[in-house]
């Protein structure tokens, strides 16, 4: 049994005083090839729910908040890439570096423990939101952030733009062939944020078709991406489109976690304890239940490793593997304790 406490060892070891190296040789940073915004957001988002737990977590999340908060530039658009001198070596753009800034400034903005954290992350997402993207997946990325901050107040504008935004971008797209019921002509990456977006997107806007579309969109994966026995099959990084063998490699723990956290928004919207089937068997897959049966989560560090291989996995235990499996053991525990909640005043 692992504690409820997410265990930030490794997290913290890929973080200096610039932010979190995003590439590690085993265990070791590689410092020199810098740091990514995509992954100091994804940073935040784990951190800042969990900044009230302990100092490791708010010191994490200070540092992922000051360098997020950095990257966005006044018209909205925001920087991803920073060498390890601390040195921005990009221009500003919409990519899914900006959509995950403002997930994770959205998250903060609503769980933070502390008040001048919520503050700041609120005003950085704020600026962040002037600008769109044209890519639906950073689109979808940001209707995560904007859904937290409606939560909170579902009066602002900003967020509620963000959201129809991502769901006009989603009802765009139609299956295509026969047989064929996913939105896009193959799956991709971080799929599950496309139907995770829906369900956030309906809850923010009260519209139950919303969720009701990103409900089925969901169960459509969950059918591809799980083996006769149960155990999630992954779409490797290649993508994955109709007639594709299964099982195929090289398996990401992004997927995992993204299935997580969509199964997570599902249960929040729905109340059906059916979502925490394939919760756990997300988190199952990190612990070993998967197409090769190896863990890919040290729980002593709290170190992912960077993917399956037809072999075995990969050593590597980079900044995206390693918030994957923080953020679907962070899934499980707020689900976890929902349901019981639930349960009691059953």
């Amino acid at each position: 049994m692992i504690a409820t406490e997410l265990p930030l060892a490794h997290l913290r070891g890929m973080t200096d005083e610039h932010g979190l190296f995003e590439h590690a040789m085993g265990e070791v940073p590689r410092r020199e090839l810098g740091y990514c915004v995509d992954d100091v957001a994804r940073g935040l988002a784990v951190a800042a729910r969990e900044d009230g737990r302990s100092d490791a977590a708010a010191a994490l999340t200070d540092c992922y908040l000051r360098v997020v908060e950095a990257a966005v530039a006044e018209h909205g658009r925001a920087h991803n890439r920073m060498n390890a001198q601390g040195e921005w070596t990009d221009a500003p753009g919409t990519g899914d570096w900006w959509g995950r800034a403002l997930w994770g400034l959205g998250v903060a903005a609503r769980f933070s423990s502390r008040t001048s954290v919520r503050e700041r992350a609120a005003a950085a997402f704020h600026r962040a939101a002037r600008a769109r993207s044209p890519w639906l997946r950073a689109r979808c990325f940001a209707a995560l952030g904007a859904a937290e901050v409606a939560a909170h107040d579902g009066a602002d504008g900003a967020a509620l733009a963000l959201l129809r935004s991502a769901a006009h971008a989603i009802s765009g797209h139609r299956p295509g062939a026969s047989g064929w019921l996913w939105l896009e002509p193959r799956l991709r990456y971080a799929n599950a944020v496309v139907p995770e977006a829906l369900i956030a997107a309906g809850r923010g806007l009260g519209d139950d078709r919303l969720v009701e579309r990103g409900t089925d969109l969901l169960r459509v994966l969950m059918s591809i991406e799980t083996a006769p026995d149960g155990h999630l099959s992954l779409t490797p990084v290649g993508g994955r489109g109709p007639g594709d063998p299964h099982p195929a490699f090289d398996q990401q723990p992004i997927e995992a976690a993204s299935l997580a956290q969509a199964c997570v928004q599902a249960f929040d919207a729905t109340r059906d304890d059916g979502w925490l089937t394939p919760l756990q068997a997300a988190w199952d897959w990190f612990e070993g239940a998967n197409d090769i049966g190896i863990p890919l989560f040290d729980p002593v560090t709290g170190a992912g490793y960077d993917g399956l291989t037809p072999t075995g996995r990969n050593d590597n235990r980079g900044a995206e593997s390693t918030l994957a499996a923080l953020a679907t053991l962070q899934c499980l525990h707020r689900a976890t304790a929902s349901a019981s909640v639930q349960g009691a005043s059953a």
